[in-house]
């Protein structure tokens, strides 16, 4: 969807100064097609802050599929240019449900990776928040909710802000704010992960305020993409299958195929991650591919000779 409303802006706008804030969807080929269309990806300044600078008041410009911060759009309504949107509309539900952990005073525990364009814009339209990477982050949090009497690995007060310094909203006081909180998550983070976060939210709060206040301290939500949970569904099936090998093809900055990578990993087949065809030296046998936690490796002799059976997906 997003990716075809892209290319009909183009169409529709034949002449205009087209800008996307970021990368459509993270597809090297579909990006680049973007590029030889014309469409500027707005630049990134040395301190890391996007230069809207270079847009005029005439332009387009493109939301992608992870959306934009609440900044961003303000700032590009205020020049008054044209927006095409092509947020997914399960992002724009997460964002409706940190609006409604806002106006009620909870914590949005936000499932995902801070780093990540669409967790970058979620966190915009929260009040306060914290960003949990996995199960390993949310147990050190649950840990410091429960005075240390989950695990034991949680530290002090400032120790706690130290370790998520970049995954919280301004002035979150561990303290206070974890009493009563919200789940949302990354669209694309894996959904059993999810609810295992979740969960451990949950059980912790019930343990310190008692299970007749559960309700009261925690507010569960399933916003995983439908679109997502199908290709992990579809994942874990082809695994399950008899395969000499494994090619999954996505961006290397894709957070969906990663984890598509991550389940073969895990299930222990010699899985191999390409953005690309490029990738592929069919002359020398040997291929360049990414491993789900982002080391970059070369593999001779990848494709052994006679028939083999191999999943592919992407």
């Amino acid at each position: 969807r997003a990716v075809q409303m892209a290319y009909e802006t183009r169409k529709h706008f034949p002449t205009q100064k087209i800008w996307i804030t970021n990368e459509i969807i993270h597809n090297p080929t579909v990006n680049q097609t973007l590029r030889d269309m014309e469409i500027g990806f707005i630049p990134v300044r040395d301190d890391g802050e996007k230069d809207f600078s270079v847009v005029a008041n005439d332009n387009v410009v493109v939301l992608p599929a992870f959306g934009a911060s609440v900044q961003e759009m303000q700032l590009l309504s205020n020049k008054g240019v044209n927006i095409v949107d092509t947020t997914c509309p399960w992002v724009s539900k997460v964002w409706n449900t940190v609006e409604k952990h806002k106006k009620t005073e909870y914590t949005s525990i936000i499932h995902g990776k801070y780093a990540h364009e669409e967790t970058v814009a979620t966190a915009s339209f929260a009040g306060t928040y914290l960003i949990i990477k996995d199960m390993k982050e949310a147990e050190y949090a649950c840990d410091y909710l429960l005075g240390g009497k989950l695990n034991g690995k949680s530290g002090s007060k400032e120790d706690f802000l130290k370790k998520f310094s970049k995954a919280i909203s301004r002035g979150f006081d561990p303290d206070k704010h974890l009493d009563f909180v919200g789940m949302a998550n990354q669209t694309t983070m894996l959904k059993g992960d999810t609810e295992m976060i979740g969960k451990l939210f949950e059980t912790s709060l019930m343990s310190k305020f008692g299970p007749q206040s559960a309700a009261e301290h925690f507010m569960a939500f399933n916003t995983i993409c439908d679109a997502t949970q199908e290709r992990q569904d579809a994942m874990f099936e082809l695994v399950e299958k008899p395969l000499d090998m494994m090619l999954v093809v996505g961006g290397y900055n894709s957070s969906n195929t990663s984890h598509l990578q991550e389940i073969a990993e895990e299930r222990k087949h010699n899985s191999f991650w390409v953005d690309s065809a490029d990738r592929i030296d069919v002359d020398k046998n040997e291929i360049q591919h990414l491993l789900h936690y982002g080391e970059l490796v070369t593999t001779k002799g990848w494709l052994k000779p006679g028939p083999i059976r191999v999943g592919v997906t992407s």
